[in-house]
């Protein structure tokens, strides 16, 4: 059996990375952690009414990105889409990881699998969704966001941005680049009519037959937020990927840049160890990643968002261990690496959740040898 990535793979891995380095270089990325983004249609971003925040969502680049096919990878051509699978999704949301690209990416995909005026539209990069899952986590680009996601425990519904921000409030990232808005756990409004037996099936968004076959779980609402929830974990997984690769690129070319006693600072066993360890770490998480981007399993998945948070954390790390004192200035990009791998590892699915995937899985594999 041959994993290695195909050719048309490769290139598409390839296609992503130039178009992000022409679009969204490190001056862009600069330009909004220090506040200066503005919009695509050249509005500034004011966030609180008044003075421009960083943050802020560029349209211009979104619908770039939509007309790049980013987030119709996975819509059949038939109905405007590229029509590749999830494997390929994750080749090209590692590079958006690799880049630190801001944004409701994996919302936006998720969208885009949707049925209705609201696939095109997140398909297209016209339409920017972000996601409220109901176990808490914060949401992430809500105020330039048009739409949120709402996934409940058995229940998918679309919510206006402007009403799912009447139920929030603004909190303090750790990332500048991700504002964050906090939500109290609580099932969505179609959960509870659920409860009760008041449902309008046609209110119901079902992901269409195209995108990927029929639901296993079956046609009920659960098997499609359950989907939805494995496939945000793993696309979350490969952008963990992306960073983890990056800081490796970083602290390699640091280490023979900068020089000590005469000497780069790479020729140190201790530095050596460094690098060859955040190595081992990406390279460990690539596999699970793109093994799971293939089996869809519930468990696999779990391991890749759990072996790609570690990745990306540990190796932000050990590359600001590298870079020493200038690694923590405001100046360097490592921090920001390590920031943004500190909100991804909160969202969709987190350390413990993932370990009580795995443990379920093992209980459930020695149940049936028994």
């Amino acid at each position: 059996m041959d994993f290695q990535l195909t050719d048309d793979q490769r290139a598409l891995r390839t296609g992503m990375r130039e178009l992000l380095e022409r679009r969204f270089p490190r001056t862009r990325l600069r330009a909004v952690v220090d506040g200066d983004a503005a919009r695509g249609d050249g509005g500034a971003v004011r966030g609180d009414g008044g003075a421009v925040r960083g943050g802020g969502l560029d349209r211009a680049l979104w619908r770039e990105l939509g007309a790049a096919g980013l987030f119709a990878l996975r819509v059949p051509e038939s109905a405007g889409g590229v029509g590749l699978g999830l494997p390929e999704v994750v080749l090209a949301f590692e590079e958006a990881g690799r880049a630190l690209l801001p944004g409701p990416l994996v919302a936006t995909e998720l969208a885009a699998g949707l049925s209705g005026s609201l696939a095109a539209g997140a398909a297209q990069g016209e339409t920017v969704v972000t996601a409220l899952d109901e176990g808490g986590a914060p949401v992430e680009h809500l105020a330039s966001a048009d739409v949120v996601l709402a996934l409940g425990s058995t229940a998918v519904e679309v919510i206006p941005a402007e009403e799912a921000a009447r139920s929030v409030e603004p909190m303090r990232s750790v990332d500048p680049a991700t504002p964050l808005h906090r939500t109290a756990p609580g099932r969505t409004r179609l959960d509870q009519a659920e409860q009760t037996d008041q449902v309008d099936r046609t209110d119901q968004v079902d992901r269409t037959d195209q995108v990927d076959g029929t639901d296993q779980a079956g046609p009920g609402r659960s098997g499609l937020a359950a989907r939805l929830r494995r496939e945000a974990a793993l696309l979350t997984a490969a952008q963990q990927l992306g960073s983890a690769s990056r800081t490796v690129e970083l602290a390699v070319d640091h280490a023979k840049r900068r020089t000590q006693f005469g000497r780069p600072i790479g020729a140190f066993q201790a530095v050596q160890h460094l690098c060859a360890q955040m190595l081992v770490r990406a390279e460990s998480a690539r596999s699970v990643v793109y093994a799971a981007a293939v089996t869809e399993d519930p468990g696999d998945v779990a391991a890749a968002k759990l072996l790609a948070d570690e990745a990306a954390v540990h190796n932000a790390r050990d590359c600001l261990q590298v870079h020493g004192g200038m690694g923590f200035t405001w100046e360097a990009d490592v921090h920001l690496h390590l920031k943004r791998a500190w909100v991804r590892a909160g969202q969709w699915q987190s350390a413990a959740a993932a370990e009580e995937e795995l443990a379920a899985g093992l209980v459930s594999t020695v149940e049936t040898c028994l």
